[in-house]
């Protein structure tokens, strides 16, 4: 089998945008780290042949992805879907990585479009204002959006509210009345919509609806995403709010450090996450699954398919996410 940028990224030990900007020849990487990912690459077989044929034939050949975070499970499964899919079809993944630093939007977002530096672009959980997006489908390049809605673009998301709506539910369901929730930043538009699908849960059912019950960690890194986060937020929801009988977490990387924090403090109580990367289902974590690597190779070919034809419908996929139970709700029924 053929080595992919993957492969050279694990045995570099550096990231895939890194390998990626050692072939786009940017100045941003160290001669040392420059020399290293090369001399791999020469050693495996692998050499970037598409973007070489592209400019033979006064075509690119290279799709870019834009994202925000790249140390993020979620969007490293996103990723492994673009790079199947582009693999089997001789095209090359070039990844842009949107820091929160600077105008992100015209320093960054537009700026790479303005570029042209690829012939179709992947923007990954890139949550924009409605005058941001319209003003890029002025562009005449193929965008794809994944993890995001708006009209006039091909899109393929998750219906984050039915997500937290069945997680809660589910639990309400149960028997379980005063149900927390961990939350990243709210400004994320993901979190915006679990939440909604949290609260929707509690009004169905004729409870009242407590906000005081939606905890955050105290790290804004990779907006709050993170195991410290889900760890310093189960520590303050057991100070808060002791008598939580239950939890929703809005992502399972959140939930590692949950668990941790549970264990630390001695309590047990029902959680559920939000993801299904690949470690939950080794520590037995209940969640509510994303096809998060068929999101990625789905939005590919979506995006292939606008290149090769401008004028055709808008394709706009929404996913129903799957819950999955396990071991952290095992009894979950004994409450009733």
């Amino acid at each position: 089998m053929a080595s992919t940028i993957y492969d050279i990224a694990a045995k570099a030990g550096v990231s895939i945008a890194t390998v990626s900007r050692v072939f786009n020849q940017s100045t941003s990487v160290s001669q040392k780290t420059r020399e290293k990912v090369l001399k791999i690459s020469e050693a495996v077989g692998y050499h970037p042949q598409a973007y070489a044929q592209g400019l033979a034939s006064k075509k690119l050949n290279t799709i870019m992805a834009v994202v925000p975070v790249m140390s993020n499970y979620f969007f490293i499964e996103i990723l492994g879907g673009i790079q199947d899919k582009l693999t089997q079809l001789g095209y090359e993944l070039s990844i842009f990585n949107v820091t929160g630093t600077g105008d992100v939007f015209f320093d960054q977002v537009e700026h790479v479009i303005r570029r042209r530096a690829a012939e179709g672009y992947l923007f990954i959980s890139i949550h924009l204002n409605a005058d941001q997006w319209d003003k890029l489908q002025k562009y005449p390049v193929s965008i794809t959006l994944i993890d995001e809605f708006y009209e006039g673009f091909d899109s393929v998301s998750v219906d984050n509210v039915q997500g937290a709506y069945t997680a809660t539910k589910t639990l309400l369901d149960a028997g379980y009345e005063k149900i927390g929730m961990i939350s990243a930043l709210e400004s994320s538009k993901p979190i915006k919509d679990r939440i909604k699908g949290y609260k929707l849960a509690f009004e169905e059912f004729g409870f009242s609806f407590d906000p005081n019950l939606i905890i955050s960690g105290d790290t804004n890194y990779r907006d709050g995403f993170t195991e410290r986060g889900g760890y310093t937020a189960m520590q303050l929801m057991n100070e808060v709010h002791p008598k939580v009988d239950a939890c929703f977490c809005s992502s399972d990387v959140q939930a590692v450090g949950v668990l941790k924090a549970m264990e630390d403090l001695e309590i047990s109580i029902p959680l559920i996450g939000y993801d299904d990367i690949e470690i939950s289902e080794y520590i037995g974590l209940s969640t509510v699954r994303q096809p998060m690597r068929d999101m990625g190779a789905i939005a590919t070919q979506t995006l292939l398919d606008r290149m090769k034809n401008e004028s055709k419908a808008i394709s706009q996929i929404i996913y129903s996410p799957e819950l999955i139970l396990r071991k952290s709700t095992n009894g979950i029924l004994k409450k009733s």
